[in-house]
């Protein structure tokens, strides 16, 4: 994958396109990154015409390019409306279809789905999208493999959100993926934002209004995060926040969509990345260092966050990488 600002992404924004996925594409791949010493992407918007409604007439986009700007997009990020039972025009389907012919990488943010499974691009690929829309995505286009539970789903070179806020966690991924742990964690900060919230958590997390005492997990996240290094367990953390086990698993589960090993073990490879993007070159040191134990879990661990193995990612991401 191209790094720096050498890489552009492009949007493409339809009628009635949603503005909330626009923003948080602008916001993380658009924005100049001033006190990173370089911007991320060269991002672009485009629309089939001079003039755009917006989703409910909220307001019309205009001096954007045309679609041609989408024919050298290395990123290609594909319209999404609230109106999926109407079929996109044919020429914006095209232009996916030719960006996805000469090898660019698709994302689509919610009902972003629908236009990458109209254009054909999606059957027997992972996918997911809106859970509202869920039955009658599987209605339409039952060869798609639609996970309808999860925030986002990385299928190499077609990325899926299931929408709205889990945009950003995709963009996040996305730039995780091309410049690294510590970049995207400077993002996410700006962005004040989760740094990281893997693919496969819930898309819907009840958050019921809790009773006296506060039951947050955010202090014992913080806590925990500060000790990663240490021989953390699942019943430490128990232990920490005064609960069973049992207790933090289903406190887990309702505010974060995830559990608490997977939770530790997420921070863990994430800490470890950031170590090795700083320099640490000796693989039982980041083992240890972050908590993960020995170099062969090290390894077997980043290959499954990141599909690299230690010495892949650091030449990629490492002070001395592009």
């Amino acid at each position: 994958m191209p790094q720096g600002s050498s890489h552009r992404i492009v949007l493409v924004v339809d009628e009635n396109s949603n503005p909330f996925e626009m923003s948080c594409a602008i916001e993380i791949f658009g924005l100049r990154r001033p006190e990173l010493g370089r911007d991320l992407y060269d991002f672009r918007l485009c629309a089939a015409g001079p003039e755009t409604r917006m989703r409910d007439g909220f307001f019309t986009l205009t001096g954007v390019a045309g679609l041609a700007a989408a024919e050298d997009a290395d990123t290609l990020i594909v319209p999404n409306r609230p109106d999926t039972e109407v079929p996109r025009e044919e020429r914006v389907l095209d232009v996916v279809r030719r960006a996805h012919a000469r090898g660019a990488r698709l994302v689509g943010f919610c009902s972003g789905a629908f236009t990458l499974a109209e254009a054909g691009l999606l059957d027997g690929r992972r996918a997911a999208c809106h859970w509202m829309w869920a039955e009658a995505f599987r209605s339409r286009f039952p060869r798609v493999r639609l996970e309808p539970d999860v925030l986002f789903v990385d299928d190499g070179d077609i990325l899926t959100a299931s929408g709205s806020a889990s945009a950003l966690d995709l963009g996040l991924h996305i730039v995780r993926r091309d410049h690294g742990a510590e970049i995207a964690n400077h993002v996410s900060r700006r962005l004040v934002f989760a740094a990281h919230r893997d693919g496969g958590q819930r898309q819907f997390v009840e958050r019921p209004v809790p009773d006296v005492p506060d039951e947050s997990l955010g202090p014992l996240l913080a806590w925990a995060q500060e000790r990663l290094g240490e021989p953390l367990t699942v019943a430490d953390l128990a232990a920490r926040a005064a609960v069973s086990p049992a207790t933090l698993h289903r406190r887990f589960r309702a505010q974060l969509g995830t559990t608490p090993l997977a939770w530790l073990t997420g921070e863990r490879v994430a800490l470890a990345c950031r170590l090795i993007e700083r320099g640490e070159e000796r693989l039982d040191v980041v083992a240890a260092r972050s908590g993960l134990g020995t170099a062969a879990n090290l390894r077997a661990r980043l290959r499954r966050e990141t599909g690299l193995s230690p010495s892949g990612y650091r030449r990629r991401f490492g002070p001395a990488g592009p």
